[in-house]
């Protein structure tokens, strides 16, 4: 019996490639390089699945051509907003995703950042290594307490109840947080946290605020000019969510003009570049998407994929499909 034929778009975890391979005719992304839209495009026409990652563009146009041979797309990554999935669905497209397996590292990636970008960490890491740092003085690199402080997250998921949990019981932290749907208040008690009305509730009161909701859609420059307006100027804005979540111009603009303290990102809007201007600064921190960046986790990642894959060819219905 003739195996599908599957393509990866970049190179995946050792083992996973292995058990691809053993199930399914499958050609691997040799040289781990971004595919272009033209290469995506011949990928969906002439292979029986297509697994992309969250770095790569799927929009309407690539489903607008003639006769699609893949029936999945087995996406390497929880967030699917890159993926035009009504278009997919369209031409008969399955569409899965990986989630449930990061929750963790994400919250400690969002941790790894709020507590760097509190205490200067960035700064201090670099004068350190360019051999400027003059030694022990009262008045240098003076950061922000993190222990007792207020959390506000938006979006409280998965990872969002993660960075709760290890901000309250870790830092003595109060948490407070946005949800578009209302949230037991029992279920929040067990993360030490509370609901509030709006993000510009949330907003207001957070000497942190941590970003948990998928992108895309109505989240799409979720936080602008005017809600960064609404945060204390002392706060943090620490996002590990999706790029396009924050406005990153008129983030600049109020690092800039310190009209708030700090932020630490991990992901952006047009990835993977990032803006000359937050680049230039340091009350910013800059991680390359790491948030699920553990070989525990990127192996679970794609383990996902192969099971939703295996699924679909079997004529299962995929653990993980959204569309």
């Amino acid at each position: 019996m003739t195996k599908p034929r599957i393509l990866l778009t970049r190179r995946w975890p050792a083992a996973v490639e292995a058990a691809l391979a053993e199930r399914f005719d499958t050609t691997l992304n040799a040289d781990d390089r971004p595919m272009d839209q033209v290469a995506l495009a011949a990928a969906l026409a002439t292979y029986d699945a297509v697994l992309p990652t969250v770095s790569d563009r799927l929009p309407a146009a690539l489903f607008d051509q003639g006769t699609l041979r893949a029936g999945i797309i087995g996406n390497y990554g929880v967030g699917y907003n890159h993926i035009d999935v009504a278009a997919a669905a369209g031409k008969g497209i399955v569409v899965t995703n990986t989630p449930g397996v990061l929750t963790d590292c994400t919250a400690d990636i969002a941790m790894t950042l709020l507590l760097s970008v509190a205490r200067r960490a960035g700064e201090g890491e670099r004068e350190v290594r360019a051999g400027a740092w003059s030694g022990w003085r009262p008045t240098h690199m003076i950061g922000t307490k993190v222990t007792g402080k207020t959390l506000g997250i938006i979006g409280f998921g998965r990872i969002g109840k993660a960075m709760a949990k290890r901000c309250h019981f870790g830092f003595d932290m109060d948490v407070v947080f946005y949800n578009r749907s209302p949230v037991d208040p029992a279920e929040a008690a067990r993360y030490g946290a509370r609901q509030m009305e709006s993000v510009e509730e949330v907003l207001s009161v957070a000497d942190f605020v941590s970003l948990h909701c998928p992108g895309g859609g109505e989240n799409s420059n979720l936080i602008n000019a005017a809600r960064l307006q609404a945060m204390k100027q002392s706060a943090f804005l620490i996002n590990t969510a999706r790029g396009d979540v924050v406005g990153e111009a008129a983030l600049a603009a109020a690092l800039s003009e310190r009209r708030i303290a700090g932020a630490g990102l991990d992901v952006y809007a047009a990835e993977p570049h990032v803006p000359d201007a937050l680049r230039g600064m340091d009350n910013v921190v800059l991680l390359p998407h790491l948030g699920s960046a553990t070989a525990e986790t990127r192996i679970a990642m794609g383990m996902k994929v192969v099971d939703n894959v295996t699924a679909f060819f079997d004529g299962r219905e995929p653990p993980d499909r959204v569309a």
